[in-house]
């Protein structure tokens, strides 16, 4: 009995001295790690980013080929992957800012602002300014303005996100190596009624009123080394060794924005493109830290506009590849991490109507996204088109009553339809967040969005919001360090590992 009695104690003592051995927090984690530290290292970021959002381009994927289930991402075969938190300091549903900030620094901040304390005062460091400082080159890629929130957060400290110039300012200041994207919002001031206009963060409005002209950030950037390139010939001109650039693409959409993905034409320049010449301009023998934000999968999941959110998503996975095709020259210097600053949307894999029906090929049917269609509803208004007028357009957008059986318009459809034409043209009321229409409508054009929720619906789709959710986001890893990326943990949790394994 004794015998037995001891070998129990001595079971449970080991057990207890297994866990005590174990780390149990992620700072323990970080610390014990003794793996070789990566060269390059790749951070992207899907601005509106979630799960479901991955899990819909998978299942769209498989959709065009013809094949069942889903059609793998190239991120989600990484083999490290965890979850994390993304609530701000002050706020349980953060924002980019915040969110950009606890992502770069690995710090909570106060929704708006960037790379700051919660009380606007006190300046964090950014993982990506304190590899420049160690020697590292550094990259910034985005498909949405340079000065927007998550670019922001790795260069610049304003305390506010609409603090456009003083962002740009910034820009010039960081000494960073390559700029590539989006371009410049307000290099000559940002105007008072700018800084309260929220619309203007999603590319919905670009008619910055300027009270008082500054000097041009533009030309600051230029003063302190800066080359800006702003045509498809010079941005291929460009070639390793090439220092200080700054490449803004030749076409900018709302928001000095890449077209999206559903939008561009043959020859125009992606989001992979500027990864890759970011990837030949800063690989040396030192290393270099590149940040690349998929930036309008968040805007387009403003708008609850599924078909052109889900193509982003595949550009935006069509750039990891680019630092796949990197990584498996390097595979034992070179670290991957993919995650998102947040979900928006709400966005649901199921909608009531089509119960457990799924039919994702359906939006291919859509030609344009919902920004390219409200101009075309714009336009509309001035000649005050009547309802089959507007209905011909809508017809061939979105490819409804056009012989698919599952794309024809229900009596239901077409009143919900009708109320929206109403909203728009009869009624021309703004609509405010506090109104019932919002729940309809959000800030976009009523019969735009309509059309985009009927057609996501009869795919299988719904939407919750037109703003962010608090939904937990997935992040993978491949490479040097990937292990601390698994779990469960919070969004300030992925720089800290990234300045550990770089040793900042």
């Amino acid at each position: 009995m004794k015998r037995r009695f001891s070998l129990v104690c001595i079971c449970i003592l080991s057990i207890q001295m297994l866990f005590a051995s174990q780390p149990n927090t992620f700072d323990e984690k970080r610390n014990l790690f003794k793996g070789k530290k990566p060269k390059y290292v790749f951070y992207f970021i899907g601005d509106g980013f979630g799960l479901s959002q991955s899990n819909a381009a998978e299942a769209y994927l498989a959709a065009v080929n013809g094949e069942e289930g889903v059609s793998r991402l190239a991120m989600n075969t990484f083999p490290k992957q965890g979850f994390y938190t993304t609530y701000a300091q002050n706020r349980f549903i953060t924002g980019s800012a915040a969110a950009g900030t606890a992502l770069s620094t690995g710090n909570k901040t106060s929704i708006g602002t960037i790379g700051m304390d919660a009380a606007k005062q006190k300046p964090f460091k950014s993982i990506a300014e304190k590899a420049r400082d160690k020697g590292y080159k550094v990259g910034i890629v985005t498909s949405v303005s340079l000065d927007h929130a998550t670019p922001a957060s790795f260069y610049a400290h304003q305390p506010s996100r609409n603090d456009y110039y003083n962002i740009s300012v910034d820009l010039s200041k960081s000494q960073f190596n390559f700029f590539g994207g989006g371009g410049i919002k307000h290099p000559e001031g940002d105007g008072k009624s700018n800084k309260k206009n929220s619309k203007a963060n999603m590319g919905l409005d670009d008619g910055a009123k300027i009270d008082d002209h500054q000097e041009n950030s533009i030309k600051l950037a230029e003063k302190s080394g800066y080359t800006f390139v702003k045509s498809n010939e010079a941005f291929r001109a460009i070639k390793k060794g090439d220092d200080k650039i700054v490449a803004i693409n030749y076409q900018l959409a709302g928001g000095k924005s890449l077209p999206y993905s559903i939008d561009q034409k043959e020859g125009d320049l992606s989001l992979g493109d500027y990864t890759q010449k970011a990837i030949e301009v800063l690989e040396n023998k030192e290393g270099f830290f590149l940040m690349v934000e998929g930036g309008k999968i968040d805007w387009a999941c403003h708008a609850n506009d599924a078909a052109t959110a889900i193509k982003e998503v595949v550009q935006f996975d069509l750039a990891v590849q680019k630092a796949i095709d990197f990584y498996k020259k390097h595979p034992k210097e070179t670290l991957i991490v993919v995650c998102g600053d947040h979900e928006t949307g709400g966005l649901a894999l199921g909608f009531s109507g089509s119960h457990y029906a799924s039919d994702f090929k359906l939006l291919d049917y859509q030609k344009s996204s919902n920004g390219i269609f409200t101009s075309k509803i714009k336009a509309m208004k001035k000649t005050k088109a009547s309802f089959e007028e507007v209905m011909e357009i809508v017809r061939d957008n979105y490819g409804f009553d056009s012989g698919e059986k599952k794309m024809r318009l229900s009596e239901f459809e077409m009143k919900q339809l009708k109320q929206a034409y109403n909203q728009s043209f009869k009624t021309g009321e703004k609509i405010k967040n506090k109104d019932q229409y919002y729940q309809l409508y959000g800030s976009y054009e009523p019969i735009s969005v309509t059309a985009g929720h009927i057609l996501a619906q009869k795919a299988g789709i719904g939407w919750t919001t037109f703003s962010h959710t608090a939904t937990p986001i997935p992040v993978r890893a491949i490479g040097p360090g990937s292990s601390l990326f698994e779990g469960y943990f919070d969004n300030t949790d992925l720089p800290k590992n990234i300045e550990v394994l770089m040793k900042l």
